[in-house]
């Protein structure tokens, strides 16, 4: 069996390994199992779900299992992915199991797992529920002994509860009143919940891409494709943009002028807002080795450090921990505020810029100004395999060639994806020209050899 576990769970196509029906009721029987040697358990676990088509068929496959073996499940229904971790922390449940894919299209799906306090899952504990999976067998047999099964139940109101915390993390003063939105829900998860948090906080809400019909979620729409966004912040005379991901953990804002802001971007307005507020603890600020270089020249000119984690904001939030950072995140839109929650959130995120917009009194345009956004290509190649890549001569070669090229005016990361059959190639460079093609240059060599 191929490791399951990705940088965020498992994830592959809906109705295929290890996203089958088959397959999730092992993984329901050993996620049970697993938590079950926990201590103090409750016996009780929360499912969420994003839009997709597949959502139902999956929850139903896991809760099946989790039930099998004497434990009960509850259902949230869709709900964005840190809803699901809140929930999970403030309700004594075991843990909280969220089925989506993310950013993915409408035909992927995933299993992403929060422990009782509201974080994600250790490599260790990955592997040993993976051990668990493979062992299908003994947790077969062992259910089978299990004459008081676990029993399904439905949470009505798990959307208005995780609404209510998003209210209070606003700061007491600030109030959105006077603000007009363009809301982008990537007919995902937020697409119910957002238009009335910003509304009950007083913003001005236009929405768009809002109306899922379980295959048209991430589809040239949210945090991935801000396009239309853009000219409807410019249409609309709004003062920002706001595009979610399928399970709402994203966020990629637009200024006034219909520019799209990285999160690398909102993250410096954030840390500026925070630093004069007295709240960015240390300070110091943890992203991912995809970060802009930009943002740690802007980071430097606050005084504030600038910690560079592994990919995937589970090991940002590792890191966080570590150092005692409250926040971090990654330039794909995870942002995490670990004074308020334990996950990137993506409405969260945009409570806090908003925050920092009325603040300041500035237009997003002006406070974007805080960092410099060096020039990035980044290309996905398609792949058969993942082989160390300081292995392949020709792929070395080509990385060393370009590094030399740039010196100290931009930088190389060559990593595969975690979740898809895809080597990432990120270059920066000095202009946009340059680094596109120095990026295609070794992208070309990548599709060559693993292509």
């Amino acid at each position: 069996m191929d490791k399951l576990f990705g940088t965020d769970g498992i994830r592959g196509v809906a109705n295929q390994y290890p996203l089958d029906c088959e397959t999730a009721v092992k993984a329901g029987r050993a996620i049970a199992a697993f938590f079950d040697g926990e201590k103090h358990g409750s016996g009780r676990f929360l499912i969420g779900q994003d839009t997709r088509i597949s959502g139902d068929m999956l929850v139903s496959a896991l809760a099946a299992g989790i039930c099998s073996m004497g434990k009960d499940v509850y259902l949230t229904g869709v709900i964005p992915t840190p809803g699901v971790a809140y929930l999970t922390s403030t309700n004594g449940f075991d843990a909280g199991i969220v089925i989506s894919a993310s950013h993915n299209s409408f035909y992927d799906n995933g299993i992403k797992l929060f422990k009782s306090d509201g974080y994600k899952l250790s490599d260790d504990a990955e592997r040993s529920i993976e051990q668990l999976i493979k062992d299908d067998v003994s947790l077969y047999k062992k259910s089978e002994t299990i004459k008081r099964v676990g029993m399904i139940h439905h949470v009505d109101d798990a959307q208005d509860h995780y609404r209510r915390f998003l209210e209070n993390c606003l700061s007491t003063g600030i109030s959105l009143a006077g603000m007009k939105l363009v809301i982008d829900c990537s007919n995902g998860a937020a697409s119910e919940i957002a238009p009335v948090l910003f509304e009950k906080l007083n913003a001005t809400v236009k929405t768009i891409f809002c109306k899922p019909d379980g295959t048209n979620i991430n589809d040239n729409c949210g945090s991935q494709h801000p396009g239309a966004l853009a000219k409807m912040v410019v249409a609309e005379n709004a003062d920002l943009g706001l595009a979610f991901d399928g399970d709402a953990d994203r966020l990629i804002a637009v200024d006034e002028k219909g520019t799209v802001l990285s999160g690398d971007q909102v993250m410096a307005i954030c840390a500026k807002d925070m630093q004069e507020k007295g709240l960015l603890a240390n300070p110091v600020v943890v992203t991912t080795v995809m970060s802009n270089m930009g943002f740690g020249f802007a980071l430097k000119k606050m005084a504030t450090a600038h910690i560079k984690a592994n990919v995937g904001d589970r090991c940002v939030v590792e890191e966080m921990l570590k150092v005692g950072a409250v926040l971090g995140g990654e330039n794909s839109g995870h942002m995490i505020f670990l004074n308020h929650h334990t996950t990137g959130d993506g409405m969260l995120a945009a409570l806090k810029l908003m925050e920092a917009m009325q603040s300041s009194g500035k237009p997003l345009s002006d406070l974007a100004t805080v960092m410099t956004v060096f020039p990035q290509c980044l290309i996905n190649v398609a792949v058969k395999s993942k082989p160390e890549i300081d292995t392949i001569k020709g792929i070395a070669r080509a990385i060393n060639d370009v590094e030399r090229q740039l010196g100290d005016k931009g930088r190389v990361l060559v990593r595969y994806s975690g979740t898809q059959p895809q080597c990432r190639v990120m270059v920066e460079g000095p202009t946009e020209q340059e680094t596109k093609a120095l990026c295609r240059q070794i992208a070309s060599v990548v599709a060559r050899k693993l292509g």
